[in-house]
């Protein structure tokens, strides 16, 4: 395994270089199954694990909290220690059964941080979470209030690091300026979705109405050039399984640079006799920017595969030959 510092200051981690999607773990990846992955990952030295107090709540049409559950309990039956690294959200779990984060999200108040990240903390078994994100952003609560709600619990050693996810960038900045202007801790780990192949993020959804802000686009790239202390944590990397099965490729992904980069892929797994997916997490791990790719795994031959791909090297013409395609 190969490793990568996350954050800054007292509370930095040293964190594998692949981690590990649990959204599915305890919902539709049974006990003994999520079991056998974590004991795998654990066993080839991944030690950065992910999930959030909403997950998975569309699974039952409750409100989430069977992730860090199955988590807390793998944790105890293990005698895990902080040598994982769990990074959990909060802010997009649904208030009341039968609704989601775009109709009925608990939000980013300073009552919903201290009280969600409470509920995680004994969901997961821990006295203090090593990374929180706010998953999704509220616009009706000031940031000054999330920014320093968020800063309490660092201060009372409930949290160590601090993440946002699918914000705009500006959002991000602004709250990490109001957060150094108080002397308090800011975001350090962005979580975004980032592949190989290219979305439109002119798309409108239910959550962004003006296009997608949770890929990782260009704007987001420059913030990470000018801000090197900060981490991308880019989650669905393997686009839940669409490199091998193209039906699942998303529509945001029909555009004429699709297949102008598949071509390139796929030219570069055949030199390096590696799968499509192996190149796509061999690319992200191996960028000039700090990427971590994040993910989920339903079965143990999907792992190895994706821990092989740690150990693939590409070579500098190759890089700028995926790279260039578009």
């Amino acid at each position: 395994m190969k490793y990568r510092t996350i954050g800054t200051g007292p509370h930095s981690r040293r964190v594998s270089v692949l981690a590990l999607g649990a959204m599915l773990f305890g919902s539709v990846t049974d006990e003994k199954t999520s079991f056998a992955l974590l004991d795998r990952y654990a066993e080839a030295g991944g030690n950065f694990v992910d999930t959030s107090d909403n997950y998975a709540f569309w699974t039952d049409g409750g409100q989430g909290g069977q992730s860090e559950e199955l988590l807390g309990r793998w944790r105890r039956s293990r005698g895990a220690g902080d040598e994982i690294v769990f990074a959990t959200k909060l802010g997009a779990r649904p208030l009341a059964p039968g609704t989601s984060y775009t109709d009925n999200p608990e939000g980013l108040s300073a009552k919903v941080i201290r009280e969600a990240s409470e509920r995680s903390r004994e969901r997961l078994g821990l006295e203090r979470l090593d990374l929180l994100y706010a998953h999704i952003d509220d616009h009706t609560v000031p940031q000054r209030e999330t920014v320093e709600g968020f800063g309490a619990l660092v201060a009372e050693g409930a949290v160590g690091l601090l993440g946002v996810s699918n914000q705009a960038v500006w959002r991000v900045e602004r709250a990490r300026a109001l957060a150094a202007a108080a002397g308090l801790p800011g975001y350090e780990v962005l979580q975004y979705q980032h592949s190989y192949l290219r979305s439109r993020t002119d798309v409108p959804g239910d959550l962004f109405p003006d296009g997608s802000l949770g890929h990782a686009g260009a704007e987001l790239a420059g913030y990470l050039r000018a801000e090197p202390t900060l981490t991308l944590v880019a989650y669905s990397p393997l686009l839940k399984g669409a490199y091998t099965r193209p039906e699942r490729l998303p529509g945001d992904y029909d555009h004429p640079g699709t297949p102008a980069r598949l071509a390139v892929l796929r030219d570069v797994a055949r030199e390096t006799g590696a799968t499509l997916n192996q190149v796509v997490l061999a690319w992200q791990i191996g960028h000039e920017l700090p990427v971590l790719p994040l993910a989920g795994v339903s079965s143990l031959a999907q792992l190895e595969e994706n821990l092989a791909a740690v150990d693939l090297e590409l070579s500098a013409e190759q890089r700028a030959r995926l790279d260039a395609a578009h």
